[in-house]
């Protein structure tokens, strides 16, 4: 089995290194560049005019998977109120049609998710004993959790910076070597190393960075090509990010801390109740929610992005207007036709914004 896998932020880390653990060589787990125009293109060429923009993307990856030579492809699937439910049935059809015969395997996130991966890596495993899975499942996963950490103090540190670009290039030498640790100390040990390198990066004393939560659709959320690295370029206008979802956050509570009854968005559902009482699909009730909630925090403003016809995010967008809140939102919708000029004209207007209300 040659596994293909559709690339989604910094998963493929915790992908490679299940695999490696349990035995897999290189040559056994496909991971499809990072996404590019190319990789767009092809998802467009090949997609429903009116499917969103992960559809697309994911499509995309999933053909230079298969170009690679993967013959087994993962993705995701769901049941509710959003379209993911219907990703892995038209994709696997469209990649018939263009004559791929890679075998698809899917994971339910939306009912027993635990269950659903850790029988999709025995699968893969020619039935590695259970011990093994979860010592393979908890490595790949705090990889996940120390990048996370790190990614945590980059968006801190990006606003205030004197040399712009220093704390990008350390999370990216972060991540390669968080990637390629072969234990659980040495995963611990770099991600404190380069902590603490990014603590030292100059900065400007005279700094006040506002503070802009982001919050939407989980893919264009933690898919840095499809929001177009608006992170990066928040922070090189001086604004502190704070990203509402983590790969890592996703997996303690959706994956673990739900089946002890723990609900990961109840606060959230319960500030959203006076706009919004019901679940909408996809994070359209939780975009809301974290409007109120980061309000109470005392953030500066909200960045909302949504892909392009994705309907739980239309109906936030057009709620948060309505709230009693006083912060500002900036709705991104995002698909192949969003320019990146645009969107910098856009953020820098934002920001200004910010900046005189806070000054006010």
């Amino acid at each position: 089995m040659r596994l293909g896998i559709p690339h989604f932020g910094n998963v493929y880390v915790a992908v490679k290194a299940m695999a490696r653990r349990l035995g897999a060589t290189g040559k056994d787990i496909i991971i499809p560049p990072p996404m590019t125009q190319g990789t767009l293109d092809l998802g467009v060429k090949y997609s429903p005019t009116e499917a969103c923009l992960p559809y697309k993307l994911t499509l995309g990856s999933l053909i230079e998977a298969c170009e690679l030579g993967a013959d087994t492809l993962a993705q995701a699937r769901g049941t509710g109120i959003c379209r993911l439910g219907y990703y892995a049935r038209g994709q696997e059809q469209m990649l018939r049609d263009l004559g791929y015969n890679a075998q698809f395997i899917t994971v339910d996130i939306s009912h027993h998710k635990i269950i659903s991966i850790m029988q999709l890596i025995r699968n893969m495993t020619n039935n590695a004993s259970w011990k093994e899975i979860i010592s393979a499942f908890f490595f790949g996963i705090g990889k996940l959790a120390a990048i996370d950490k790190v990614e945590k103090v980059v968006q801190e540190i990006r606003a205030v910076e004197i040399e712009k670009g220093m704390a990008n290039r350390m999370y990216r030498e972060a991540i390669k070597g968080i990637d390629d640790a072969s234990d659980s100390r040495e995963v611990k040990r770099i991600s404190r190393e380069y902590i603490g390198m990014l603590r030292k990066i100059p900065k400007n004393p005279q700094a006040d960075p506002v503070k802009v939560a982001i919050v939407g659709e989980i893919y264009v959320v933690i898919e840095p090509f499809s929001n177009m690295d608006i992170e990066i370029e928040l922070g090189k206008l001086g604004v502190e990010v704070h990203r509402t979802m983590t790969l890592s956050r996703w997996v303690k509570y959706s994956l673990f801390l739900n089946y002890l009854g723990v609900d990961e968005w109840k606060q959230v559902h319960k500030l959203a109740k006076p706009y919004l009482d019901h679940d909408v699909g996809g994070d359209g009730w939780e975009s809301v929610g974290e409007k109120v909630l980061y309000t109470r925090k005392g953030y500066d403003g909200l960045v909302h992005l949504a892909p392009f016809t994705c309907m739980p995010e239309i109906v936030a967008q057009n709620i948060m207007p309505s709230t009693r809140e006083d912060i500002p939102v900036l709705t991104v919708i995002c698909d192949e036709q969003m320019a990146k000029q645009g969107l910098l004209t856009r953020l820098e207007a934002f920001v200004d914004l910010l900046r005189f209300r806070r000054r006010r």
